[in-house]
């Protein structure tokens, strides 16, 4: 497994195509994230009009404590606008002097600090000399499901892991195979052909078409039942908390589905 703050790269074996999709379906539009939902304008001079400020509000990765907020279809507020079960709010009030000012991610003010803008340098609006934005900014619970500023995850692709087999009786170390490949997969290294990035390998094949030995010194294949995962978290939950929680909640739909059927049954 490789992986940083905001990425991480696994692979899992045993498995079958379906299973893989559906674990990564459930991270796209499943797991949970808070984004703004609803803007209140107290004064805006500046020239974009609410509509557009509020929707770029909206596409602001915001940090998300799963563990203290709830989904509002699972809150008995009843409220529009949610409550502080529910919601959070982030105020912002900013106003330009003599000169342009441009207005970042970092000027909203969240009631809860644990619930804040990943990043604090997302422009949203530049105010000319002596405009002004003030507003109060509702953000809730939401899936991807609903909408694409709810998915957690900015990349989250599966491939087959792949097979390289190298047939050194055949090889002549012409180095074709390594110049044509996009992903480094191959390198010679005292004088053998290595297989030095095989997790980078697309399964293109372009490796075994440059070959020219017939039949060709290298195969490549997809080895049944193991995949790659490359994932990439917009910052909102942190990666591993992605994959944990798709899991519960894949292992949640699996089990009522089953329970569904053995009440039919």
């Amino acid at each position: 497994m490789e992986r940083d703050k905001l990425r991480v790269r696994f692979v899992v074996k045993g498995v079958n195509t379906e299973f893989v999709n559906a674990l990564r379906r459930a991270m796209l539009a499943e797991v949970p994230t808070m984004a703004i939902e609803d803007v209140v304008f107290f004064e805006n001079s500046s020239i974009l009009h609410d509509e557009i400020i509020a929707h770029r509000l909206a596409l602001i990765p915001l940090k998300t404590d799963l563990d203290s907020y709830l989904l509002p279809e699972e809150c008995g507020c009843g409220s529009e606008l949610g409550c502080n079960r529910c919601r959070v709010i982030l105020t912002l009030s900013v106003e330009a002097g003599d000169e342009r000012r441009t207005v970042y991610s970092g000027d909203l003010s969240p009631d809860d600090p644990e619930v804040k803008p990943v990043y604090d340098n997302i422009p949203i609006v530049v105010l000319a000399p002596g405009q002004s934005l003030k507003l109060e900014a509702y953000a809730r619970l939401g899936k991807g499901k609903d909408h694409a500023k709810w998915q957690p995850v900015s990349v989250c692709t599966h491939k087959y892991y792949p097979s390289v087999e190298v047939y050194s009786e055949r090889c002549d170390l012409c180095g074709k195979c390594v110049e044509i490949c996009p992903k480094r997969v191959l390198a010679v290294e005292e004088d053998s052909l290595k297989i030095v990035n095989l997790l980078n390998c697309t399964l293109c094949e372009d490796c075994v078409r440059a070959c020219p030995k017939n039949p060709p010194a290298i195969r490549v294949s997809p080895v049944p039942e193991a995949f790659i995962f490359n994932i990439e978290s917009t910052g909102s939950l942190p990666v591993d908390r992605i994959v944990e929680e798709a899991a519960k909640i894949l292992e949640k739909k699996l089990s009522e589905f089953s329970q569904k059927l053995e009440e039919l049954g």
